[in-house]
């Protein structure tokens, strides 16, 4: 065996091991224990002593470290002892036995100690403090919570409670998250520093549980002085504050000094949420009984995560402040009520939302019928209101004209590509021109004396038809194109018949009632089937119990809601009369007109200028109209008078010169009718003409 073989001489070992402990001892940064077979400890680190070393001789370890785990302590102790199997930083937490203050994060490492006889004279333990480490590093995973969560909701209220959800328990026992009162109304914040009257609004509130608030979420009260969140908001520094029963500006808040005493808070961190010299809240952070106070690193990492969360906060402000306007927008174009019409029957429902674009119509036709209308435009904001808007008055405008449903969606169409083209050509630098405008329309036309009900659609859902039996029905009509889209396809019609009483809802947005599959978010159909039926009761029962059957979360968007009973004319109120085609016609006319009116008790001015009116409609359709003629007469709040004819050519108003012989039949109608139209048939045109008549008055 050569020299280089040889074993090592155990005294040089022995000694060599001496040596090492000792400078181990001496020189490391750490806490060192020696621990006996009995696991009692032999010798300690002299340089960083917890207590005199004389009194931590003989003691366990877990009687000189009071861990959270101290059945796992000795557990590992075990092991290393008897089997050799070393453990490496375990992190545990806890604080010095005969030490105060509060609970620090450890890690602690446990290794055999063998002599030269291959026994085992005990176990070396090494106690690092990590606490800063601990605390950074929750520092860090905090403020990845805080850009993870906040500032992906629009709700102020919502980003503030995301805000003390990443915060708690993470980095601090109890988070509280205070807001300006103007800024949760949308209005901008009041620049620094803030008044004593300025109001603030509590939004979120996060702690351990069963820990009690000092005011509760939504509690609204002016900042208390003087106090730290006082200064904080004069002067947009956050503080780090040090609470025990001797301080002194707790006496100005009673209700939160109780809070603070009850939590057992010793440590403060108050810290303004502002953004441009602008007051938005306050965050107030606390730490209670056991854990460490807050730091300077703390106090600087506070700062960070407040100005996101200001930005996220003034985001969510400024949403809800072009959501109050485009709002307020919407239901200034919207109806007030959706006014009854002859022989319908109408109620609404308006659910406010993300939405802006959503509008419902009742449009009083010629000839008693009457125009139901829902649509949708896509989008949120001021722009999509207006741009609902525009729709809303082109769709009246266009029912003035007493076109057929598919061709008055044709012609709203031709609208909103007019629209859709300006919005394109605004500047570069706009971001609505960037945003398409897509829209839907629904447009239905009830005639009470046929009881049909024509339809025609712009993409959007079908209505549902409850029938007086309380069977339902989704009519099967064709779907055209949205309105401004892409596709060319035409519009087309459907017509079905109702019976008497029966009940029609035409829906926005989630509000789906044509039985397709449930969506996540969409409103169940069967529920709201059932809703509806039976549809004798009032509509606007119907109309509470559809709120009632709707989830929370059901119309997020926004949307509406148009019920329709249908109903006739009564018999009494309407007369037809078939005329010959000649010129004994307009005679006739006069004197069934004359009879007619006085049964009806009519007045001589009334009398005079219907025969004046129904005369000429009757001479124009005998001169440029094809036969048969027929007149008929409707009273209601107005005196409509139709002449039917089998013509095609549609009258127009001429301004005869005083040596015109002919050309002022119409130009007199004009003058005398409240307003007058032509509109087509299958088998011909009517023109009417609407006469007012004095109401009763009570």
């Amino acid at each position: 065996m050569s020299d280089a073989d040889a074993p090592i001489h155990d005294s040089m070992t022995d000694g060599m091991g001496a040596a090492l402990l000792d400078a181990l001892f001496s020189q490391s940064t750490m806490a060192l224990y020696v621990l006996d077979t009995n696991l009692r400890t032999v010798r300690v680190d002299t340089a960083s002593p917890v207590a005199p070393v004389g009194s931590l001789l003989g003691r366990r370890f877990t009687e000189i470290y009071r861990l959270e785990r101290p059945d796992e302590a000795e557990r590992l102790l075990e092991r290393a002892l008897d089997t050799g199997a070393p453990t490496r930083r375990w992190r545990v937490r806890g604080r010095r036995a005969d030490g105060s203050g509060p609970d620090r994060s450890f890690t602690v490492s446990f290794y055999r100690l063998a002599g030269s006889d291959r026994a085992t004279p005990g176990v070396l333990v090494l106690v690092a403090d990590v606490s800063e480490e601990e605390q950074g590093r929750s520092r860090a995973a905090a403020l990845d919570a805080v850009r993870e969560r906040v500032g992906q909701s629009l709700d102020l209220v919502a980003t503030c409670r995301d805000l003390a959800d990443a915060l708690v328990p993470a980095f601090a026992d109890i988070a509280v998250v205070d807001v300006v009162e103007e800024v949760l109304r949308g209005a901008e914040p009041p620049l620094q520093p803030l008044t004593r009257d300025s109001a603030l609004r509590r939004t979120a509130f996060r702690g351990p549980s069963g820990v009690d608030a000092a005011y509760p979420v939504g509690d609204v009260r002016d900042v208390p002085y003087p106090t730290p969140y006082a200064q904080a908001l004069s002067d947009l520094r956050p503080r780090r504050v040090t609470l025990g029963p001797d301080t002194p500006w707790l006496a100005a808040d009673p209700a939160r000094s109780r809070a603070i005493e009850a939590t057992g808070a010793h440590s403060l961190i108050v810290a303004p949420l502002a953004l441009r010299g602008m007051v938005l809240g306050a965050v107030s952070l606390y730490r209670c009984k056991r854990s460490e106070p807050f730091s300077e690193n703390d106090l600087s990492f506070t700062a960070t995560l407040t100005a996101h969360t200001a930005l996220s906060i003034d985001n969510a402000r400024r949403y809800a402040r072009d959501h109050t306007i485009a709002s307020t927008v919407q239901r200034r174009l919207l109806p007030y009520a959706a006014a009854d019409r002859i022989a319908v029957e109408t109620a609404h429902l308006y659910f406010p939302g993300r939405n802006s674009g959503c509008w419902f119509d009742t449009i009083a036709l010629s000839g008693a019928r009457t125009a139901l209308v829902v649509g949708n435009v896509h989008g949120r904001g001021i722009h999509t209101a207006t741009a609902m808007g525009q729709l809303r008055t082109a769709v009246q405008a266009l029912a003035a004209l007493d076109l057929e449903p598919d061709e008055l969606l044709a012609r709203l169409n031709d609208t909103a590509v007019h629209l859709a083209s300006e919005r394109a050509a605004f500047p570069s630098g706009d971001r609505l021109r960037t945003e398409s405008l897509t829209a839907t329309c629904l447009f239905c036309v009830y005639d009470p004396f046929t009881r049909t009900l024509t339809m025609a659609r712009a993409g959007h859902a079908a209505p549902l038809v409850v029938h007086p039996d309380g069977s339902t029905q989704t009519p099967e009509m064709p779907q055209g194109p949205q309105l401004s889209s892409s596709d060319s396809a035409p519009f087309a019609t459907a017509e079905i018949e109702l019976a008497e009483g029966s009940v029609l809802a035409l829906t926005t947005g989630e509000l789906t009632l044509d039985g397709r599959p449930d969506t996540p978010g969409s409103v169940r159909p069967t529920a709201l089937r059932d809703v509806l039926s039976p549809p004798g009761r009032p509509l606007s029962e119907m109309c509470d119990a559809f709120v009632y059957h709707l989830p929370p979360d059901a119309h997020p968007d926004g949307a509406a809601l148009l019920l329709a009973r249908t109903g006739s004319v009564v018999e009494d109120c309407h007369a037809a009369f078939d005329l010959e085609h000649d010129r004994t016609a307009p005679k006739t006319a006069r004197t069934l007109v004359r009879e007619q009116l006085v049964a009806w008790d009519l007045g001589a001015e009334e009398m005079y200028a219907a025969e004046l009116v129904v005369s000429e409609l009757v001479t124009n359709a005998v001169r440029y109209g094809a036969p048969p003629v027929r007149l008929h007469l409707i009273k209601t709040h107005t005196l409509t008078c139709e002449v039917h004819d089998t013509g095609t050519a549609a009258p127009h108003l001429r301004h005869a010169r005083a040596v015109d012989e002919h050309g002022r039949g119409l130009f007199i109608i004009n003058q005398l009718a409240a307003q007058w139209g032509t509109r087509y048939t299958r088998d011909g045109k009517i023109i009417w003409a609407e006469l007012g008549i004095p109401q009763p008055t009570g």
